[in-house]
């Protein structure tokens, strides 16, 4: 069995004339009653003798049997709390799979960010969408210079109903859009993001047309090295979210219930929760009347 070492993130602090306190890697602060045990028994063992506080405070040359047992307890306090693990630290999307698609400028930074989170990362075309349904270890990520062609993410969106996660970006002018990732048949589509933006502005018929091709030719600002890393850093936070609970149904919730867009003259980022579109019925046909 490995080691006790601490958790990333805390830490033990030795307070002059004072018990030792653990800072959290949530940034909270907590006494620990150490009882017989020395604080620097406790540190050189969560610690491997490599924590900054075991050189000053010295540990007795002998540790009775009662003490031993005493630090086991006190250690495994520290696992069961979560201060305190005995694996090393796996990256958050080991045994995940990331199809990427799209321009090179966005896709190249994602498959750094996201091979470095432990991603199996691949290439993929839109032809092979299909091939990629009903995997649930796996997540496709669409990503554009420029605004989404009419009909062109319409095979993507019925992955999540198969249980295949889906995310996508893309830039309208100086703006990026991420849209809300999806794995689940209830989870909000391309197609909804539309329906939701044509209903929140008046001009809807504009917005309509823009995203039809009625434009002029795109000016950028094309991503930079900059924006392209937050994009990417953004993406991979998603990817992450959707890894979490092993299912992307629990904290990846509000990854899947927003909205984000990037400005790419500034790079500041606004969130906006945005919710999936529900099926309704079709119109009833209309009734003709016979003439009497």
């Amino acid at each position: 069995m490995n080691p006790s070492r601490l958790a990333p993130g805390a830490g033990i602090v030795t307070v002059p004339g004072d018990r030792p306190v653990l800072r959290t890697a949530d940034g909270e602060f907590l006494r620990i009653d150490t009882g017989r045990v020395g604080t620097g028994e406790l540190v050189d063992r969560l610690t491997a003798g490599e924590g900054p506080h075991a050189d000053s405070v010295s540990a007795p040359e002998s540790v009775s049997a009662s003490a031993s047992a005493e630090l086991d307890r006190l250690v495994a306090a520290f696992e069961e709390a979560g201060h305190a693990v005995t694996e090393p630290r796996r990256p958050p999307l080991t045994g995940r799979t990331v199809h990427l698609l799209g321009d090179p400028a966005l896709t190249e930074p994602l498959t750094r960010f996201a091979t470095a989170e432990g991603a199996e990362v691949h290439p993929a075309t839109a032809d092979g969408l299909a091939g990629l349904a009903g995997r649930p270890d796996t997540a496709v990520v669409w990503c554009l210079d420029s605004p989404v062609p009419e009909g062109l993410w319409a095979e993507a969106d019925r992955l999540p109903a198969r249980h295949t996660a889906w995310l996508r970006c893309h830039r309208e002018g100086a703006h990026a859009w991420i849209e809300p990732l999806a794995c689940a048949p209830e989870d909000v589509t391309s197609a909804h993001v539309r329906l939701r933006r044509l209903a929140a502005t008046a001009a809807h018929r504009e917005l309509a047309a823009y995203w039809t091709g009625h434009r002029t030719p795109d000016t950028g600002p094309h991503p930079t090295e900059a924006s392209a890393a937050l994009i990417a850093a953004l993406l991979t936070a998603d990817l992450i979210a959707w890894a979490g609970d092993g299912s992307g149904r629990g904290t990846a919730l509000p990854a899947r219930r927003r909205l984000r867009r990037i400005d790419l003259r500034d790079l500041t980022v606004t969130e906006h929760p945005v919710l999936p579109v529900p099926d309704v019925a079709p119109l009833p046909a209309p009734v003709t009347r016979s003439k009497a």
